[in-house]
């Protein structure tokens, strides 16, 4: 715990085997909970590895719900479980698991209510090998985003995030979508209802057992980030209306 807040690490999996153990060992359980690994139907053995090391929470989808779908059921185990604080950390080792504790704190203080590990401040991203159309494109979309948002973050796109339970509970996350826009459709839902994201720096490795979405996952994630942002100012100008913002 921190503050008395209950933190719960939640771990979206898909074929995390090779990476899995390393992440987990990586945890700081000094203010860490629970950990939940929720399985998207992989083919290796990520969930006899996640039993073996002891992570008490380890749910399997008997089909492939993608990347917003496994989201989707973690986040609802978190909150079942009581969370005050839900981090999401991919279980590929990209992120580093030892800035949970400040990100944590920022929430248990009442800083802020949603905190991102951002590849984009510093030189984290390219140092640590993003390919660079991959970069390019993110600072693309960030910098329509944040115009059409009128918000000021260094990135979107970021896969590292910590969430009070407050706001998990205030964003219907369960109407977004199951693919990789997910994530960008929960950061609408948060601009939308009035919360703050607050940013801090984290270095990425690219490598080759971590987890990346090939070009043509990333040109319908990038039209689905676009469209997310039209969505969203539209309904705040009461032009039209979105179920992901009702």
């Amino acid at each position: 715990m921190v503050n008395n807040k209950i933190v719960t690490v939640v771990l979206p999996a898909y074929n995390a085997e090779k990476t899995l153990e390393k992440t987990y060992n990586d945890i700081p359980f000094e203010i860490v909970d629970h950990v939940i690994l929720v399985d998207d139907c992989s083919y290796d053995a990520t969930v006899e590895l996640a039993n073996k090391i002891g992570i008490k929470h380890v749910i399997k989808h008997d089909n492939n719900k993608g990347y917003g779908g496994n989201q989707k059921t973690c986040y609802n185990k978190a909150l079942e479980l009581g969370s005050d604080i839900v981090v999401m950390l991919h279980p590929d080792y990209q992120y580093t698991p030892k800035l949970i504790l400040p990100m944590c704190h920022l929430i248990a203080n009442e800083t802020y209510e949603v905190v991102f590990g951002s590849r984009i401040l510093g030189k984290g991203a390219l140092k640590g090998g993003m390919p660079i159309y991959k970069y390019i494109a993110n600072r693309v979309l960030t910098l329509f985003q944040n115009f059409v948002l009128n918000q000021k973050l260094s990135e979107y796109h970021t896969g590292y995030r910590a969430f009070s339970g407050k706001v998990l509970h205030s964003v219907n996350y369960n109407t977004c979508s199951d693919n990789f826009v997910f994530d960008n459709q929960m950061v609408a839902q948060i601009f939308y209802a009035g919360y703050e994201i607050a940013e801090i720096t984290c270095p990425t490795k690219y490598f080759k057992d971590a987890s990346s979405i090939n070009i043509r996952q990333s040109l319908i994630y990038g039209f689905g980030v676009v469209w997310t942002s039209i969505a969203y100012r539209m309904q705040k100008w009461h032009l039209a209306e979105f179920r992901i913002f009702s």
